[in-house]
Protein backbone atom coordinates (compact mmCIF):
# COMPACT_ATOMS: atom_id res chain seq x y z
CA UNK A 1 0.00 0.00 0.00
CA UNK A 2 0.95 3.45 -0.98
CA UNK A 3 0.33 6.47 0.76
CA UNK A 4 0.70 9.60 -1.43
CA UNK A 5 0.53 13.28 -0.11
CA UNK A 6 1.85 12.20 3.48
CA UNK A 7 5.19 11.97 4.66
CA UNK A 8 6.37 8.79 5.64
CA UNK A 9 8.74 9.95 7.96
CA UNK A 10 10.30 7.22 11.08
CA UNK A 11 9.57 8.32 14.40
CA UNK A 12 12.89 9.67 16.38
CA UNK A 13 14.25 8.58 19.59
CA UNK A 14 14.39 11.08 21.57
CA UNK A 15 17.80 11.71 23.53
CA UNK A 16 18.08 12.59 27.42
CA UNK A 17 20.16 16.11 27.72
CA UNK A 18 22.99 14.17 29.45
CA UNK A 19 23.52 12.27 26.23
CA UNK A 20 23.36 15.68 24.01
CA UNK A 21 23.91 18.79 25.62
CA UNK A 22 23.13 21.08 22.70
CA UNK A 23 19.75 19.70 22.50
CA UNK A 24 16.75 20.61 25.50
CA UNK A 25 19.49 21.21 27.61
CA UNK A 26 19.61 23.04 30.85
CA UNK A 27 23.08 23.43 30.80
CA UNK A 28 22.66 27.60 30.72
CA UNK A 29 26.47 28.67 29.74
CA UNK A 30 27.12 25.95 26.85
CA UNK A 31 27.91 27.98 24.33
CA UNK A 32 29.03 25.41 21.09
CA UNK A 33 31.13 21.66 20.99
CA UNK A 34 34.42 23.80 20.43
CA UNK A 35 35.96 21.94 16.89
CA UNK A 36 35.46 25.26 15.57
CA UNK A 37 36.56 28.95 17.41
CA UNK A 38 36.67 32.18 16.21
CA UNK A 39 39.10 34.68 16.66
CA UNK A 40 41.45 37.13 15.51
CA UNK A 41 44.59 36.39 13.07
CA UNK A 42 47.72 38.40 13.93
CA UNK A 43 48.96 38.23 10.89
CA UNK A 44 46.99 37.03 7.11
CA UNK A 45 46.35 33.46 6.60
CA UNK A 46 45.00 31.38 3.66
CA UNK A 47 42.37 28.97 3.97
CA UNK A 48 43.86 25.16 4.97
CA UNK A 49 47.25 26.82 6.98
CA UNK A 50 47.72 26.35 10.49
CA UNK A 51 47.54 28.99 13.23
CA UNK A 52 48.62 29.73 16.76
CA UNK A 53 46.99 32.18 18.60
CA UNK A 54 47.75 32.08 22.49
CA UNK A 55 47.07 28.76 23.45
CA UNK A 56 44.76 27.70 20.33
CA UNK A 57 46.46 25.50 17.71
CA UNK A 58 43.72 24.48 14.30
CA UNK A 59 43.65 25.75 10.61
CA UNK A 60 42.16 28.18 9.21
CA UNK A 61 38.65 27.55 7.31
CA UNK A 62 38.97 30.24 4.98
CA UNK A 63 41.57 33.22 4.55
CA UNK A 64 41.72 36.34 6.50
CA UNK A 65 43.76 39.42 6.58
CA UNK A 66 45.25 40.04 9.95
CA UNK A 67 43.32 41.60 12.51
CA UNK A 68 39.86 40.38 10.97
CA UNK A 69 38.26 37.17 12.26
CA UNK A 70 39.33 33.33 11.06
CA UNK A 71 37.40 30.38 12.16
CA UNK A 72 40.05 27.51 13.46
CA UNK A 73 39.39 24.00 13.16
CA UNK A 74 40.55 22.74 16.11
CA UNK A 75 39.71 18.95 15.91
CA UNK A 76 39.54 16.66 12.98
CA UNK A 77 42.40 14.87 10.82
CA UNK A 78 44.69 17.27 8.43
CA UNK A 79 47.54 16.88 6.09
CA UNK A 80 50.36 19.35 8.16
CA UNK A 81 54.19 20.67 6.40
CA UNK A 82 56.32 17.93 8.16
CA UNK A 83 60.34 18.61 9.35
CA UNK A 84 62.17 16.07 6.65
CA UNK A 85 64.38 14.90 9.31
CA UNK A 86 61.19 13.64 11.53
CA UNK A 87 60.35 10.05 11.34
CA UNK A 88 56.59 9.51 12.52
CA UNK A 89 54.92 6.57 13.29
CA UNK A 90 51.17 5.56 13.45
CA UNK A 91 50.02 6.79 16.87
CA UNK A 92 52.96 9.56 17.50
CA UNK A 93 52.69 12.44 19.46
CA UNK A 94 53.27 15.18 17.52
CA UNK A 95 53.81 18.69 18.19
CA UNK A 96 53.81 22.42 16.00
CA UNK A 97 57.08 24.08 15.57
CA UNK A 98 55.74 27.75 14.91
CA UNK A 99 59.45 28.61 14.28
CA UNK A 100 59.66 26.35 10.84
CA UNK A 101 56.01 25.74 10.45
CA UNK A 102 56.07 22.41 10.50
CA UNK A 103 55.17 19.20 12.65
CA UNK A 104 57.78 17.30 13.83
CA UNK A 105 58.48 15.51 17.39
CA UNK A 106 57.73 17.45 20.76
CA UNK A 107 60.68 19.24 22.49
CA UNK A 108 61.51 22.26 23.73
CA UNK A 109 59.33 25.65 22.18
CA UNK A 110 57.09 22.84 20.45
CA UNK A 111 53.74 23.21 20.69
CA UNK A 112 51.74 19.65 21.37
CA UNK A 113 48.96 19.08 18.80
CA UNK A 114 47.91 15.95 18.08
CA UNK A 115 48.80 12.50 16.75
CA UNK A 116 49.82 11.13 13.33
CA UNK A 117 47.03 8.80 11.91
CA UNK A 118 49.52 7.71 8.76
CA UNK A 119 53.62 6.78 9.08
CA UNK A 120 55.47 9.47 7.43
CA UNK A 121 59.29 8.42 7.93
CA UNK A 122 62.48 10.93 7.08
CA UNK A 123 62.67 12.59 3.82
CA UNK A 124 58.50 13.02 3.61
CA UNK A 125 57.77 16.35 3.91
CA UNK A 126 53.73 16.66 5.09
CA UNK A 127 51.96 13.85 7.23
CA UNK A 128 48.19 13.65 8.22
CA UNK A 129 47.51 14.81 11.79
CA UNK A 130 44.55 14.25 14.46
CA UNK A 131 44.54 17.57 16.31
CA UNK A 132 43.67 16.55 19.62
CA UNK A 133 41.44 19.93 20.46
CA UNK A 134 43.81 20.84 23.48
CA UNK A 135 44.86 24.31 24.53
CA UNK A 136 48.27 24.49 23.96
CA UNK A 137 51.31 25.44 25.32
CA UNK A 138 55.66 25.68 24.10
CA UNK A 139 57.27 22.37 26.13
Amino acid sequence: MTLTGRSQRRPTASRSSASNPRKGSDIKNYLQNGHIVRVTTPAGIASGDPLIVGSIFGIAAYSSAAGYPVELSTTGVFQLPKASAAALSVGTRVAWDNATDEVTTPAAGRFPIGVAVKAAGSGVTSVAVRLDGVATAAA
